[in-house]
This record gives structure tokens, sequence and C-alpha cells, in this order.
């Protein structure tokens, strides 16, 4: 497959849909040296995406929190991505937002006089995993941390926050693993690099508190579907030990959709009956 700069298709910048090649930035766009960047992930399913202006506002507020204000409102924003699917005939697809503070008078840290700008692509992406999503993905346990809020708004979906994920990732994957899971600063068990998690013990669920991790859309979805079947869910701290006595693992995420997990380090899980559910109940809702 062609790399992501070498596709046919149509990208939507700065308000117009340019050729998908020409969708480029000047080398010396701030958000290339400073992180200055917010971004969004999104599932369309049969034409619609899901949560849409969820997404949306939350890019808005990322953007707020890094103190860039974007300048497009959710309106705005849900136009140019329905432009975007449109215009390349997608009906299923991955949707990628971005916003970042671009090439302008500043070059230092200060960046208040650089337009912020933004684009929407999207293109056909299948199970983020790939056939792991079928029988559980194995995890690694990643050597960094997730920051503590007080160092960087880990509330906002920014490109910075992700540095340690690829990193992260990139071990993983050498050891043979999909992908890897963070303790936060504390040594809580956090999220994976994209995904947030979920365990299973006795009949209920447990999740990690998101103060310092995204507190991700299908995360919030996937616990309003557990409640409504009468499961309970319990947000709290977790303890890297206590994976030894959770029964099921499932990760969340928009483009993790629900995909069971099979291994952290060296903590087994099965693929039980909560978590397909969950699984099949929640590929049915966004396709609703």
């Amino acid at each position: 497959m062609a790399g992501y700069d070498d596709r046919d298709g149509k990208i939507w910048m700065d308000g117009e849909l340019v050729d998908w090649r020409d969708a480029n930035v000047h080398v010396l766009t701030h958000a290339l040296h400073y992180a200055s960047s917010v971004f969004e992930g999104e599932r369309c399913y049969d034409g619609k995406i899901f949560l849409s202006r969820k997404h949306s506002e939350r890019l808005l507020r990322s953007g707020q929190m890094l103190d860039m204000p974007i300048p497009y409102t959710v309106d705005e924003i849900e136009a140019a991505k329905r432009a975007v699917l449109v215009a390349n005939n997608l009906h299923n697809a991955y949707v990628r937002v971005v916003a970042w503070r671009g090439a302008g008078e500043d070059m230092g840290v200060a960046s208040s006089r650089n337009p912020v700008r933004m684009a929407v692509a999207a293109w056909e992406w299948g199970n983020y995993y790939g056939d792991a999503k079928m029988k559980g993905v194995k995890l690694d346990i990643a050597k960094w941390k997730r920051p503590s809020p007080e160092t960087i708004p880990t509330s906002a979906k920014a490109a910075g926050l992700y540095m340690i994920c690829t990193m992260s990732k990139h071990a993983a994957e050498a050891k043979g693993c999909s992908d890897a899971l963070f303790m936060d600063y504390r040594g809580y068990v956090a999220e994976a690099t994209g995904a947030n998690v979920f365990f299973v013990k006795d009949g209920e669920v447990h999740t990690p508190i998101p103060d310092a991790i995204l507190n991700g859309l299908t995360r919030q979805t996937v616990i309003e579907m557990l409640k409504e079947r009468g499961v309970t869910v319990h947000e709290r701290h977790i303890m890297p030990e206590e994976m030894e006595g959770f029964e099921q693992c499932w990760l969340t995420g928009s483009a993790a959709e629900v995909t069971p997990v099979g291994q952290i380090g060296d903590y087994t899980f099965e693929v039980g009956t909560l978590t397909r559910e969950i699984s099949e109940a929640y590929e049915a809702l966004v396709r609703a």
C-alpha cells in the first residue's frame, strides 16, 4: 500500500479541499518543532461518524487547553468531515482531524502570532490490531509512565502526549506484542498507547479512573452500555499486581473499538462471555 503522503483523494485543509499529495506544511511549522498540535481519531460506519459532534467539541477543548484557539466552530468542523467523506466516496472509514500552530512570525517556544491551522483526512482502515482483535491482543508493560496533570494537560488529546506511546509501541512490537500498557506517575494502571483498559472479576468491571489519562469517548460509551445491562462498574485506582486476579480484559478506543486482551506482561486473561458480549454490542451500536 502506498505511503500516507502518496495517495489519491482529497484532504480538507484550512477551508478547502486539496489534492491529497498537495496537503503539505512548511518545515518551520511550529507544531513540528514544539508539538503545538491536537487531533481527533474517529470512525465512520455506513456513512455516519460515531459520536462525531462529541469529537469536534473535544477538539476545541483540547485546543483551548493548549492555549491554541481553533478558528472553526463545531458546525464548521462537522461540515468539513462530511465534505471529506463525500469527496473520497467513503462510507466506512477512519477520520483524522488535526489542528496545529503553523509557520508564522514566531519560531521560538512562543507562537501566539502564528496561525492555527486545521486539516481533515479520511481513509479506509480495518481492525486496529488486525486478527488479534478476535483472539485477544498481547500487551507489553511500558517502561514509561503517564505524567501528572500538573506537568501537562492530560485531558487534552494533544500530540505531545503520544511521544512515549510511539516509543512504547515500538518496544512492544519488537517483543512480539501488539501494544503496551502504561502505569501512571503514581504507579497505578493507566491505559494502553491509544486505548483505555477494562478488567473483569466475578462479573464486575474495573477500569482506571481518568484523573491522569484521557477519558475516551469509547470508554464513556462502554461504561454506559455496561450499566444499562446491570453490570457493576468500578472506576478506581488499580495497582499492577491486581491484574493477577482479573479474569477478563479489553481495550476501548475509536480506532481499537472494543478489543479483547489475552495477555499483559506475565498476566493472562480469557476472552470471556462479557468481553464478547460488549464487543458485539458495541459493533451493533455504532451501526445503529
